[in-house]
């Protein structure tokens, strides 16, 4: 590179001494001619501006022999500076020059880049402009002649974040960097250092880890999908049999959030069918039997039934099945299953197919505009009760406890799975099964009725039994066991253990969760 800097300097010192050289030739050669027009240097240099700009004004021409032939040389040239000139014009517009001095202008703008354009990107980012009138989207790579004009404006230049932020300059806001494509962080030569450049980097991965730096920031669309779903459909109390088809990336995130969050009365016997390859997820989360009857229906507790046959063998089941969720990680093999189901099958609950795009009639999920928003994947709504709820714990002990930024996974989740029941705990004190949206209304509301009625023993210890369920299926799911003191290091926990078991102070602690909505409803606000 600089070896370039240098010959470019180098030829541009020489063209410069050649043009000093006619400009001198011109002038020494017809200010000697009495009758000449060209008198002095400045005279030269004029007449050198008209012609090779092509302008010929003709107030100056040269008379003598040796300024005919340095006028020929300027008429000559004139003709190649004006096609270089308009050469480099039409490649400075439609090359990466025009989107660079574009930047350059917007400076003040939010900036969001996504490396790549795709649907998952082009959906995020119309979301983006739609929510930030300040917003200006940047994808890092030239528009392809085969795919749609985006309905929104943005800039397409093949340029690293580097360069992106060496453009923006420290001015407004930092720059927000999108890796879409799932574990783009390890494969993207755009990704290269991105922990040292001032930006908020959003990465989609496939495991469930949260943060790798400082600025990077994970995101699964698995998990996002898992906890929409359950959000916008949340477990009525009629529902006893629910059938999971497929069972891959969304399969085992649908089927966590509902061992995690689907906690609704001390007597529920939910059984989850699921059919699809188990082997894998039965071998890591091999705690799940404390808290679940494990291929076999219990009438006492959930069960979780891991079907090896092919789901098209159970008509009984399907029939009487309160919910069907067919979450093949193959679309096109969705749809055939659930025309299948339609076609050829008798069911009386509700059928929900995911899939990328809405369709009329069918009851869809996690579809593109669901998933690919700010609020799943900046969480700036999402997470915003866990972070709260965090926030309430840290000011309500006498010790230093870690903020939201510096929990570990296994914490920022516990206080997810927490905020997500929050839902639930909702629905459950003011008996509204209707209700699928967290507001601080219905927060206080809820808190009201739970003032009301905790009075009652009975309840009180209703409440306290459901809170202890949602939290012992956390930790099982995550392979904690019982032990007289908490261990994280040997992930063992004194409450891990029947309800019966615990003592009175331990069972006083889960009222916490309880009487957190009355703290809660004011942040929501």
């Amino acid at each position: 590179m600089k070896i370039k800097k240098n010959l470019y300097l180098s030829l541009i010192i020489m063209l410069l001494f050649i043009y000093i050289g006619l400009l001198t030739i011109l002038y020494c050669s017809e200010s000697a001619n009495d009758q000449a027009m060209i008198r002095t240097f400045g005279d030269a240099f004029w007449y050198s501006l008209v012609t090779l700009t092509t302008v010929g004004y003709g107030d100056l021409v040269p008379v003598t022999p040796l300024g005919h032939v340095v006028g020929m040389v300027f008429l000559l040239l004139s003709a190649g500076i004006m096609v270089t000139m308009l050469g480099g014009l039409l490649s400075f517009i439609t090359s990466e020059g025009m989107p660079f001095f574009l930047l350059s202008l917007q400076q003040k703008k939010n900036w969001y880049y996504f490396a790549d354009y795709g649907v998952e990107s082009n959906t995020l980012a119309a979301n983006i402009y739609k929510e930030d009138a300040n917003a200006l989207i940047i994808y890092g790579e030239k528009r392809s002649s085969q795919s749609e004009s985006p309905s929104y404006p943005c800039l397409f230049l093949s340029a690293s974040p580097d360069k992106i932020v060496a453009k923006k300059k420290n001015i407004g806001t930092k720059c927000k960097v999108f890796l879409m494509k799932e574990n783009d962080i390890g494969i993207n030569r755009r990704a290269i250092n991105l922990n040292e450049l001032p930006v908020e980097v959003y990465a989609r991965t496939t495991n469930g880890q949260d943060k790798l730096s400082d600025n990077i920031h994970f995101f699964n669309s698995y998990e996002c999908c898992a906890r929409q779903y359950w959000r916008s459909k949340p477990l009525c109390s009629y529902e006893n049999t629910i059938v999971l088809i497929g069972f891959g990336n969304y399969g085992h995130r649908i089927l966590e959030r509902a061992i995690m969050t689907n906690v609704i009365s001390v007597d529920q016997h939910v059984a989850y069918h699921i059919f699809g390859d188990s082997q894998e997820f039965l071998s890591v989360h091999h705690c799940l039997g404390d808290m679940f009857s494990i291929n076999e229906e219990s009438k006492q507790k959930d069960s979780l039934i891991f079907h090896r046959e092919a789901w098209e063998k159970h008509h009984a089941l399907l029939e009487r099945a309160d919910r069907i969720i067919i979450c093949e990680d193959d679309e096109q093999k969705g749809w055939s299953i659930f025309w299948t189901l339609r076609k050829y099958y008798l069911l009386y609950g509700r059928i929900d197919l995911r899939n990328s795009w809405k369709a009329p009639g069918i009851s869809c999920f996690g579809t593109n505009e669901d998933i690919y928003t700010t609020q799943q994947i900046i969480r700036t709504d999402l997470n915003k009760a866990a972070i709260m709820i965090n926030e309430i714990f840290r000011r309500s002990v006498s010790y230093s406890a870690l903020d939201w930024e510096r929990l570990d996974d296994l914490h920022r989740q516990s206080k997810i799975v927490a905020a997500d029941h929050l839902l639930m705990k909702t629905r459950i004190l003011l008996k509204d099964e209707t209700i699928t949206k967290l507001t601080a209304s219905a927060v206080k509301e809820a808190y009201i009725r739970y003032c009301e009625t905790k009075s009652s023993e009975e309840v009180r210890e209703m409440y306290r039994r459901l809170d202890h369920m949602r939290s012992y299926r956390f930790y099982a799911f995550y392979n904690w066991t019982y032990g007289l003191i908490r261990d994280d290091t040997q992930r063992q926990h004194p409450m891990l253990c029947p309800y019966e078991e615990l003592s009175e102070e331990q069972r006083q602690e889960r009222d916490a969760a309880w009487e957190l909505m009355g703290r809660l409803y004011g942040e929501l606000e």
